[in-house]
């Protein structure tokens, strides 16, 4: 997807008609920003109570950061096998700040990250980051927008989440609006056109293989 594409997809998430939902039940859809707001609107959000997801090391010499969509089949191959490979080598020995920022293409994804993030701790939200990208395949084809998130509430129970505390993030309108916003403002500034991307200490990778991200991340931190 284009960087133009995916901006305006962050301007429709935001302009084609918020239904909220209050009821709980299954059969029914989570917060939706897919309306109520324009571009302008969007501009005038606050994003500043948005936590960065980061593991690792703050103060390490090497900040990667991933830009990556949660319905990316490319996103979900990359923490399937390079991503416990960077774990390994960098994110847990120190050597780097990782910083996981999430790309919202569709609402599926959206809703996934306001599952994540309802997890709490950056440590819990990975955990379920690495749940969601292993059952991609089984939540993002579920069907029906209430067979998809209904795959995703199980994700949710799986990680522990308690069901009112999840319906409670789903149903935040103001902070999926929010997101929707800072990934916005995150992908016009650092020139985002496709997932996974990667920022290595301020530069912009796209994909690549893992013996390729590990020599740029050595080169940095030279």
């Amino acid at each position: 997807m284009s960087r133009m594409m995916m901006i305006s997809a962050a301007v429709a998430v935001l302009g084609i008609g918020a239904y909220f939902v209050t009821s709980p039940s299954p059969s029914v859809t989570p917060a939706d920003p897919l309306g109520a707001a324009n571009a302008q609107e969007a501009a005038e959000i606050d994003t500043s109570t948005v936590v960065e997801m980061s593991l690792g090391n703050p103060d390490a010499p090497v900040t990667v950061i991933e830009y990556a969509s949660y319905t990316c089949p490319h996103c979900a191959a990359f923490h399937a096998g390079a991503y416990k490979q960077l774990k390994t080598d960098y994110i847990d020995t120190g050597k780097i700040n990782f910083v996981y920022r999430e790309v919202y293409f569709d609402r599926y994804g959206l809703w996934a990250s306001m599952i994540a993030r309802c997890a709490g701790t950056p440590e819990k939200f990975f955990g379920m980051t690495d749940l969601i990208y292993a059952g991609q395949s089984d939540w993002a084809r579920a069907g029906e927008p209430t067979a998809i998130v209904e795959e995703l509430r199980k994700i949710g129970r799986l990680a522990g989440l308690d069901g009112d505390t999840m319906e409670a993030c789903l149903q935040d309108g103001d902070n999926a609006r929010t997101l929707v916003a800072w990934y916005q403002e995150n992908a016009e500034a650092d020139g985002i056109d496709s997932t996974p991307s990667f920022v290595i200490n301020g530069k912009k990778y796209s994909n690549m293989a893992y013996s390729e991200m590990a020599a740029l991340i050595d080169a940095a931190a030279e």
